[in-house]
């Protein structure tokens, strides 16, 4: 299926401007254009896009999802090294997640505390 810029936008929730600076970066494969040099994005172009905004939401720097995509670019022959990369952004996600759920656990044990102390002043005559 072929999808406009502003459908791409709508589907993937990335701006126009990003999506060409990482098309110009090498992030995002080219894209196709039409006779009159409209650009045409395909299903494997969002299937990239949404790929590389897992990677960013991680916290993976743009180079290292630049080379990331110049791996995936080379073949087979680099699964091993792209699961090595994706395995240990797996970790670094893991342990961020394990970190957030800490500080909720804090936030709502200092809540239950105030919701405590509310509820003593509720119960005054």
């Amino acid at each position: 299926m072929a999808y406009t810029m502003k459908e791409v936008v709508k589907k993937t929730g990335i701006n126009p401007y990003t999506l060409r600076f990482y098309e110009k970066e090498g992030v995002l494969p080219a894209v196709d254009r039409d006779a009159n040099g409209v650009r045409k994005f395909n299903d494997h172009y969002v299937d990239c896009v949404e790929m590389v905004q897992a990677l960013r939401s991680t916290g993976l720097p743009l180079a290292e999802i630049k080379q990331y995509v110049e791996l995936y670019k080379s073949g087979d022959r680099t699964l091993p090294l792209r699961k090595t990369m994706l395995a240990n952004q797996k970790s670094r996600v893991e342990e961020q997640i394990a970190r957030l759920i800490k500080t909720l656990e804090k936030l709502n044990y200092k809540l239950a505390l105030i919701d405590a102390q509310e509820n003593k002043f509720d119960r005054l005559p």
